[in-house]
């Protein structure tokens, strides 16, 4: 039990890392304007292929790297989604943006506490996550490209919201069953990575609902 917790502490080290990471990088960019506008026309394709790569090479290669590259990566990719963050500063009011973040905390710190204590197991529960989430990526290009429904993306944004507050709960639970697998290190790098990810998307989508445009 006390590597378990041990664990969590170094999850939540980590994942506040990588916030602090994410927004004072796509907060200092914000006040380089000329700068950001270079980054985001320049290097917004690269980052995303850049992030994507990061993110599969660490879910399918996590047991065989060693637990530096794991941190490496983790930090390299909050550094890129900060690049990203810039251009929420230019589209939203900063005390919208502080609001939501401190309601995304709230509401990430009550579902993973729940993550944390649940006895239940949450493995199908995983998988009808996914496959939501395939669902929701499916349609919002689909939105994009052909539909340009507003009601459809306000559809799609909410059901994110659900789907992700799922990913907390059971990404928290995950870590517990990585540990024996991957080792205490790697286990905290990614597991807050997974979690990172959860507060991220789930930021994003609680910003488009209830964030005030400048």
């Amino acid at each position: 039990m006390d590597n378990i917790n041990r664990v969590y502490s170094k999850v939540f080290a980590w994942l506040f890392v990588g916030l602090l990471i994410t927004f004072g990088t796509g907060y200092g960019l914000y006040l380089n304007k000329d700068l950001m506008i270079t980054t985001l026309k320049t290097m917004y394709i690269p980052i995303i292929i850049i992030e994507l790569a990061i993110a599969l090479f660490l879910s399918f290669r996590i047991t065989k790297m060693k637990p530096i590259t794991t941190k490496i990566l983790y930090i390299l990719f909050t550094i890129t989604t900060g690049i990203t963050f810039s251009a929420l500063f230019v589209v939203y009011e900063l005390g919208s943006i502080i609001f939501i973040f401190l309601l995304t905390a709230i509401i990430f710190g009550v579902l993973a506490f729940y993550g944390y204590i649940t006895k239940r197991d949450l493995t199908n529960f995983g998988v009808i996550l996914l496959v939501t989430l395939l669902v929701i990526i499916v349609a919002s290009i689909l939105n994009a490209l052909f539909f340009h429904s507003s009601s459809l993306h306000l559809g799609i944004t909410i059901l994110g919201v659900l789907v992700f507050m799922g990913f907390v709960v059971y990404d928290m639970q995950k870590i517990k069953q990585m540990l024996p697998t991957i080792g205490e290190e790697k286990a905290a790098v990614f597991g807050a990575f997974q979690l990172y990810l959860d507060f991220i998307n789930l930021f994003i989508r609680l910003l488009e609902l209830f964030g005030k445009k400048k």
